[in-house]
């Protein structure tokens, strides 16, 4: 009997990633929904026998979704997919009814073993004949390529929320990451979360791979300092400029190390770093970009903006990238997603 499957993921990159690693044996009529509030209505409809369900998204985000399908006993079964890695994410999403949890990029045959697991599914794990029906990418166009750089950046900002949970104790607030193609004087706009009035330490590490270069800078609200080292537990013997610096780096160097790892993943590019530059010292965030020594003509910049309610800290991890490296990303994201999905490993 024919299955409906609704896939919920605000990036079209994504929802043909996980279309593409669907088995070729499983019986499925497949739909599709942005956010949360069209997911709603797809399972009234009958549309989502089984639901594949993303975290971070516009409108109504995976956990207010769940919330819904567990308040109104909805028909549906939900595994979500994200890549959001925080084991708060999983334990919270599990305790409001989910099946089970995958971390993107999905794994064929992980996703394969959860299906048997639940009864959904038997065959095999080929997905040889979805990659043939299912493109990769939509047609190519400037939205379609700024969409699948920001689900590589989704995937590289779970793994270093991750990191950073791990070592603080506390649950990361991950956002949907903002990307934008600007020109160098308008680098201020990339930053969104920052307020120019807002006082900032920030810290540049650039990298190199395969033809591929870029800037990961992070700007740590000053504000946050004495809160994230005591998250930290370091000792406040040494002076506030030793304790701020220790802090700084420790963050930045976590950040940027899980974040190059994953985008390096994903690429299949190993990425090799500079040692880190401090770029200002309580400052605004003016005086931040006229101390970046990058100054490329077209950029692709990525915001991220890393959130810890409990604490109230935040701190924003910028990745840029120049023009020129553009498009030989875009060529490996996409080759690369056809050569797994090939061998479905997507």
């Amino acid at each position: 009997m024919t299955m409906s499957v609704l896939i919920c993921d605000d990036s079209g990159f994504a929802r043909r990633q996980m279309a593409r690693s669907i088995p070729d044996g499983w019986d499925v009529e497949m739909h599709f929904a942005q956010n949360g509030k069209e997911a709603i209505e797809c399972i009234k409809q009958g549309k989502a026998d089984v639901m594949f369900l993303d975290l971070n998204m516009p409108v109504m985000d995976g956990y207010q979704t769940m919330q819904v399908v567990k308040d109104q006993d909805l028909p549906t079964l939900v595994i979500v997919v994200s890549g959001d890695v925080q084991p708060e994410a999983h334990s919270k999403m599990l305790g409001l009814g989910a099946l089970a949890f995958i971390g993107k990029p999905v794994d064929n045959q992980k996703l394969t073993d959860i299906l048997r697991q639940y009864g959904l599914y038997s065959g095999d794990a080929s997905c040889v004949g979805r990659t043939q029906a299912v493109a990769v990418i939509e047609p190519h166009s400037q939205g379609a390529e700024l969409d699948a750089y920001r689900e590589m950046a989704n995937v590289a900002m779970g793994r270093a929320g991750e990191q950073v949970a791990k070592l603080l104790g506390e649950f990361i607030q991950l956002p949907i990451p903002n990307v934008n193609l600007i020109t160098n004087n308008e680098l201020h706009m990339a930053i969104s979360d920052v307020k120019s009035s807002d006082s900032v330490s920030a810290v540049s590490h650039g990298f190199i791979g395969a033809g591929i270069n870029g800037e990961a800078l992070v700007l740590f609200n000053d504000a946050n300092f004495f809160n994230m080292g005591k998250l930290l537990k370091y000792s406040h013997k040494s002076t506030d400029e030793e304790f701020e610096l220790e802090v700084l780096m420790d963050i930045s160097n976590i950040l940027v190390g899980a974040c190059l790892n994953a985008l390096s993943e994903q690429l299949h590019v190993t990425f090799s770093h500079n040692h880190p530059i401090i770029l200002g010292r309580h400052c605004d965030i003016d005086q931040v970009l006229e101390n970046n020594s990058q100054r490329w003509d077209k950029i692709l910049a990525i915001e991220i903006a890393y959130a810890i309610s409990s604490q109230d800290i935040q701190f924003d991890l910028l990745l840029l990238f120049p023009g020129n490296a553009m498009g030989l990303m875009y060529e490996k994201l996409v080759k690369q997603t056809h050569l797994e999905c090939g061998s479905c490993k997507i």
